[in-house]
């Protein structure tokens, strides 16, 4: 046997790998002319070896993708010389940034779907014995781990990293992708002049990878490392290092380990995994989006989970590293600091937060990876002993207007609002809160609601960063409030509540608020209530406008018409929810 051939047995007995039922016997010879056909498999032992699935996401219009066609290649160096046989595929990839504000952003949430979708096809169709998977920006991590969770065969993830920060070309400071939306607000308020924000285009997003900042993409990212399906510092090494490209390279590896040791993505995604997930997402106050995904793969993975329990981890972990949009530090920073295993290791040390024995695709424990791994900036990650509050930084808010919950990112609200009290005033559409911000008709002491923008309303719930950041450009970030049953980038801070479920589509009383109404978000609480009396609110549900679908045809009509709420993390409608007519 070569040293590059795996030795595929355990406790010395032969595994029968899944691409067996490709290669063997005389009936396979017809599927073994075609795989010497593809240049992959050179020889008899090769087609002995394990096939290994490179689930890349490279797309060329996506600055966190760009690089991964040169990634993929490192990849596929290192599962040859571990002993495999790698083949790549790709999926589709969106772009939140450059979807943003026009029809294009109603795509995003459902290519999750897709690439759940197109992961499992590939996969299952050609009986992979491992997966790699490669993905970065926000939908896609996400869509693949679904994916994982679905097929339940042995893999690894890498991501691609995040991208150097920016330069604030007024303060010097860092920047990021949301300080340039937040210069848009600006200039459109007159505060800033076309020459400032040309120069803020060229000089916010300087490299490839994910945005800088605890947005969706580095939150998922980030929250891989958690739950042990990525290995440590997958989460903050940058994307165009060698730490990174060194990085995938042990992440190939590991995959051939995964094989040999039959560990699947179904013995690492439990239910402890997620209130891990969410442990970290509450130390690093990661993305509202997060709880959409987590509960979406929480789903495929056959484990129960709510916001109810998101909640629950929020109430006991503290809030440790505060990152851009909510400070000055971007995930450089964080890297610098520690990373993601200084921060476990915070909670690991904390005693009563982390299921610290998990298994992990290392083959160690969460506490094992973690060890040692102490803070090594202060400012960035702060110790136990100086959290920025003793819980963590997403809250999920129920009341009247969200009776099945509504989520919050509280750890972007200024820290001395915990109650906001304001005035409705409703839009149906993004487009026309938009407008409304910027020719001056929201005030101070508004709420803003936004709705018909969810799941089936939207449809595909896009996000709201260009309102928020509006806000914020023009100075309304604390005396301006706003809710929807659409959702918001991770780069959204400020009083900003999304994921209003039931949305205003499905029957939600956030399509019963009426201009003037007066709202209250309590954040020490956490609830939000329209604060109008009950025989009011019931008089207007009886005057409900039926819901109007707003796409009839093409893949947005299909998703309009199968997507689950918000509070079930907008996965489409199974088998049984159609037929029987079960589910939300």
């Amino acid at each position: 046997m070569s040293k590059n051939t795996l030795d595929f047995s355990i406790d010395g007995k032969d595994i029968k790998k899944r691409s067996d039922t490709l290669k063997v016997g005389v009936n396979q010879a017809p599927a073994r002319s075609l795989l010497y056909a593809t240049g992959q498999v050179k020889n008899d032992e090769d087609m002995k070896k394990p096939f290994i699935a490179i689930c890349n996401s490279y797309v060329e219009i996506v600055p966190g993708h760009i690089h991964l066609r040169a990634l993929a290649d490192v990849a596929k160096q290192a599962i040859r010389d571990a002993g495999g046989i790698p083949f790549e595929f790709n999926t589709i990839g969106v772009d939140d940034g450059i979807a943003m504000g026009h029809v294009g952003m109603r795509y995003s949430l459902p290519s999750r779907e897709v690439i759940a979708d197109a992961a499992e096809t590939m996969i299952n169709a050609h009986w992979f014995d491992g997966v790699l998977f490669m993905p970065n920006c926000d939908k896609i991590t996400p869509g693949m781990l679904m994916a994982a969770a679905r097929t339940n065969v042995p893999s690894v993830f890498v991501s691609g990293g995040p991208m150097h920060a920016g330069v604030n070309p007024i303060t010097g400071e860092a920047a990021t992708l949301s300080t340039m939306f937040e210069a848009v607000g600006a200039y459109k308020s007159g505060k800033m002049d076309k020459k400032d924000l040309v120069e803020f285009e060229q000089t916010v997003c300087p490299s490839c990878g994910s945005c800088a900042g605890m947005f969706t993409a580095n939150s998922m990212n980030s929250l891989m490392e958690a739950m042990g399906m990525a290995l440590p510092y997958n989460g903050t090494a940058v994307a165009d290092s060698e730490e990174r490209k060194e990085l995938v390279r042990e992440a190939a590896r590991q995959v051939m380990y995964v094989v040999k040791n039959n560990i699947r993505p179904r013995d690492i995604m439990t239910k402890e995994a997620f209130d891990d997930c969410y442990a970290l997402d509450m130390a690093m106050g990661g993305s509202t989006n997060t709880v959409l995904h987590g509960l979406a793969i929480a789903h495929e993975a056959g484990v129960p989970y709510s916001e109810n329990d998101i909640n629950q981890i929020a109430e006991k972990t503290p809030y440790l590293a505060k990152i851009a949009p909510s400070s000055i530090y971007t995930m450089t920073d964080v890297h610098e600091a520690g990373g993601v295993p200084a921060i476990l290791n915070q909670l690991v040390k904390k005693g009563n937060i982390l299921h610290h024995d998990r298994l992990t695709v290392t083959g160690k424990t969460i506490q094992e990876n973690v060890a040692g791994c102490e803070i090594k900036n202060e400012k960035v990650i702060h110790p136990l002993s100086n959290p920025y509050s003793e819980t963590g930084g997403l809250s999920i808010l129920y009341g009247n207007i969200a009776t099945k919950g509504s989520v919050i990112k509280v750890g972007g609200v200024d820290p001395d609002i915990k109650v906001f009290n304001g005035k409705a005033i409703c839009f149906d559409s993004h487009d026309d809160a938009v407008a409304a911000i910027d020719d001056g008709t929201v005030q101070a002491g508004h709420v803003v609601v936004i709705r018909y923008e969810g799941p089936k309303g939207g449809p595909g719930m896009p996000e709201m960063l260009s309102p928020t950041s509006d806000i914020i450009g023009r100075g309304l970030g604390r005396s301006v409030g706003l809710i929807t049953d659409g959702r918001f980038s991770g780069a959204t801070h400020g009083i900003c509540v999304g994921h209003v479920a039931p949305e205003a589509a499905a029957g939600g009383e956030i399509a019963l608020i009426q201009d003037g109404d007066p709202i209250t978000i309590n954040l020490e609480e956490r609830t939000m209530n329209l604060d109008i009396p009950e025989e009011e609110l019931e008089e207007r549900r009886n005057h409900f406008p039926e819901f109007v679908p707003k796409v009839k045809k093409g893949y947005l009509a299909r998703y309009q018409a199968l997507v689950s709420t918000a509070d079930k993390g907008a996965v489409l409608k199974g088998y049984d929810e159609i037929v029987n007519g079960t589910g939300a």
